[in-house]
């Protein structure tokens, strides 16, 4: 029997914490999580009794509880050994309040043990070194959880009823939205506006370079002074004139300057630079950094690769940054360790200090030497993690960079800017990225020739170029989470969730990475921001967070706190509830009659999206789309001579969440479906039933495969193109089409049981 039980949350840290304590004194189980969760329905949250909290043990963990209070009675102590964060120490006081209730701890002591890095120094240093549970921490927790039941049971109620059923409002959600939707708007409003600039084309023995003009006939060129090609077109005529084939170097400005890394990562920048850099999601992220966390087998059993991952800390430990600093002398020389510590100021309110940034529990395990005992995304966040660590305490780089200023004639002058990076410090190890590709910041060299103040420089040409202003950028995950950090809204181990919860209720979809609200994401926002403005504004948000981070710091009480956002915001509740109709939420006005009734046109909410059409439904069934032209007609689309095989009503063409398809007309009596793309027909005949042809159909993933018509009667299928050919070898009815990129296109057997290849002829 183990004297001592260690309870943490997962089996992987589990396995790598029981290595380090060994088997004989301690027996180490996972709760697989959180063991309790507040009861699944109204009252949960008692707010007429000092908000008690009324839990119940999580189901699919009931098993491990079990296990857990069975193991408990056969030992002498209790380490909890949960994450260092406010989950963490709730899942421990859960876990000990179980343990309690179960009668199982007695007067058996109980310790919190806390560590940062899953080393065996480390976790040996937090047993040898335990604490009591921080109920201050705990109740931080407790008034987040009651927080968003309040406004989840609450507010989602109140969306079903005014909007549709499934909808869902969060506390931190909802001001996420708010976020992607005021973006949408500012670009759908956004006026392009077009502007010229005017370059030199010039070379100096040989080496060319361009200058961009910055004056002209003594005034300074702005962005729109030139804004049409007629006006670039006079301005170039008169500069080609007044130049007369030259430009003179009129002064030569060299500076030097240093470029400073990037902090240790946290837990925002980590994800964002995961998903610049290796098009990760959050969720990604966060899942392979705890993974790295919590310990993987690299030779000599598991063990723990990176430091806890929920951080907003920049700290390093005085040992690791020693550790960091000698290891650079060492492989890339000492000049390239500065002489003084880099030491990084946390920008996040309310970091927590008493945690670390996150680094390779030692710097001493390189990327190259886990490689091989990784898989293929475990290696790359660790290398991200490793390089940027690496290179947070390395020298600065040092760039030389020249201007030089050109007249073209009198009161008229470009401008040639050039850098050289004579020292990339840093750099050489690694460089943050940007969102915006053209506000990059990465060093590239820019060599300029060698040239003289009074120096004529032959001007070889003048190009006009046109440009348009853009309009902002939709968010993608990277900018999201940051402006959310900027915003202070959330915390580190909420941003994934909040952009998983967006996308999972199908408020806002992913297009190329960016964020696009769906027409019901804007009609819940719409919304939320005008009848619930107070609790979607941003400052309202970020001021609860800090109120949170007040309470686990022992400085508030958190009861005071609920009862101060629960009355009038369940007072609101109550008044939207009587007095918004759904009508009003789901419609729009327009000034528009109908064409057939003259009644007013809105626009509503359908079922996947919005669409124009009459007040007087269900008398009148005029509808459009919102961008099909007001002067077409609004019947739908008949299919000739086909009708319904179901019901025998017409067939229709019909718009859904996916694009146009074929429905019945009889809708919703009927429900009859029908892809409006007709699967291509290959004409040869399927060699398993011989009744249907092979057709040319496309997965849901977008990918080309080959099936038989007579499906699902028939469930042939291959994924290379048929021919009408018969194998020689097992004689089955036909061959399929094979290109790869070694031996070309081939002819295979697509049977199991045959191997058979040969060349196809042209």
């Amino acid at each position: 029997m183990s004297k001592n039980l260690v309870i943490v949350e997962s089996p992987a840290k589990a396995k790598t914490i029981k290595k380090y304590l060994g088997a004989k004194d301690f027996n180490v189980l996972a709760s697989y999580g959180h063991v309790r969760d507040l009861l699944p329905k109204e009252g949960a949250v008692d707010c007429e009794h000092g908000f008690e909290m009324k839990y119940e043990a999580i189901e699919k963990n009931k098993k491990h509880i079990t296990a857990i209070v069975s193991a408990m009675k056969k030992s002498d102590a209790l380490y909890l050994a949960t994450d260092p964060d406010r989950e963490g120490e709730a899942i421990s006081w859960h876990v000990y309040s179980l343990l309690q209730e179960k009668k199982a701890l007695k007067d058996k002591p109980v310790h919190r043990v806390v560590f940062h890095e899953i080393t065996k120094a480390a976790v040996k240093s937090a047993v040898e070194n335990p604490r009591e549970i921080s109920m201050e921490l705990v109740n931080a927790q407790q008034a987040r959880r009651a927080l968003d039941y309040l406004v989840g049971f609450n507010l989602s109620p109140l969306l079903w009823r005014k909007i549709r059923r499934g909808l869902s409002a969060g506390r931190v959600q909802s001001p996420a939205l708010r976020m992607i939707v005021e973006r949408e708007e500012e670009i759908e409003k956004f006026d392009s506006k077009e502007y010229w600039d005017l370059q030199a084309g010039s070379h100096v023995e040989k080496l060319p370079f361009k200058s961009k003009l910055t004056i002209y006939q003594g005034d300074k060129v702005e962005q729109f002074t030139v804004n049409n090609v007629k006006q670039a077109e006079e301005y170039k005529a008169k500069l080609l004139d007044d130049a007369n084939g030259n430009l003179k170097v009129e002064k030569v400005t060299k500076k030097q300057r240093k470029r400073n890394p990037a902090a240790p990562f946290i837990t925002s920048t980590l994800q964002q630079e995961a998903a610049r850099k290796l098009g990760f999601t959050a969720q990604r992220t966060m899942r392979t950094a705890q993974q790295l966390y919590e310990g993987i087998d690299v030779g000599g059993g598991a063990q723990g690769l990176i430091t806890y991952m929920r951080t907003d800390s920049v700290i390093l430990a005085k040992e690791a940054v020693a550790e960091i600093r000698k290891y650079i002398g060492e492989r890339y020389n000492k000049d390239q360790v500065p002489k003084e510590l880099r030491v990084y100021k946390t920008k996040a309110k309310n970091a927590q200090e008493a945690h670390e940034a996150i680094r390779p529990a030692s710097i001493l395990v390189t990327p190259e030497a886990v490689k091989e005992f990784l898989s293929q995304e475990q290696f790359k966040l660790y290398d991200l993690i490793w390089k940027r660590t690496i290179a947070s305490q390395m020298i600065s780089a040092t760039i030389d960079t020249v201007a030089v200023d050109l007249s073209a004639g009198e009161g008229n002058m470009f401008r040639a800017n050039g850098s050289v990076i004579t020292d990339p410090g840093f750099i050489q190890v690694y460089q943050e990225d940007v969102d915006d590709p053209k506000k990059s910041d990465k060093e590239g060299e820019k060599v300029l020739p060698p040239m003289e103040e009074g120096e004529l420089i032959k001007l070889d040409g003048i190009e006009c170029n046109q440009h348009f202003t853009e309009p902002p950028p939709r968010y993608s995950e990277a900018t999201l989470i940051k402006s959310l950090e900027e915003y202070g809204i959330g915390r580190p181990s909420t941003y994934a969730a909040i952009i998983y919860t967006l996308q999972s209720r199908e408020y806002v979809n992913l297009e190329k990475k960016r964020f696009k609200p769906t027409d019901v994401g804007r009609v819940v926002n719409k919304f939320l921001t005008q009848h619930f403005t107070k609790y979607v504004d941003y400052e309202f948000t970020a001021n609860l967070e800090n109120e949170l981070d007040a309470i686990a710091e022992g400085q508030k009480e958190w009861v005071p706190l609920l009862e101060g956002f629960w009355q009038p915001f369940k007072d609101l509740v109550d008044e939207i509830l009587e007095t918004v109709k759904r009508s009003d939420v789901t419609q729009e006005a327009i000034d528009e009659k109908c064409p057939e009734c003259e009644k007013p046109l809105s626009i509503r909410l359908g079922r996947f999206n919005k669409f124009v059409g009459c007040t007087g439904y269900p008398d009148c069934k005029y509808t459009r789309s919102v961008d099909e032209d007001k002067s077409e007609a609004v019947t739908p689309e008949v299919v000739e001579g086909r009708s319904c095989p179901d019901c025998g009503s017409d067939l229709q063409v019909k718009v859904g969440r996916y694009g146009k398809f074929i429905g019945c007309g009889g809708y919703p009596k009927c429900k009859h479906i029908e892809s409006l793309q007709k699967p291509a027909d290959t004409g040869v005949e399927c060699p398993e039933c011989s009744k249907g042809t092979i057709l040319k159909r496309k997965s849901r993933n977008g990918k080309i495969f080959y099936s038989c018509g007579k499906y699902p009667d028939c469930k042939y299928a291959v994924w290379n193109e048929p021919v009408d050919k018969a194998c020689p070898t097992c004689a089955w009815p036909l061959m399929t089409i094979k290109v790869t990129k070694k031996r070309g296109t081939e002819l295979v057997c697509p049977r199991k049981t045959c191997d058979h290849v040969e060349a196809k002829e042209d």
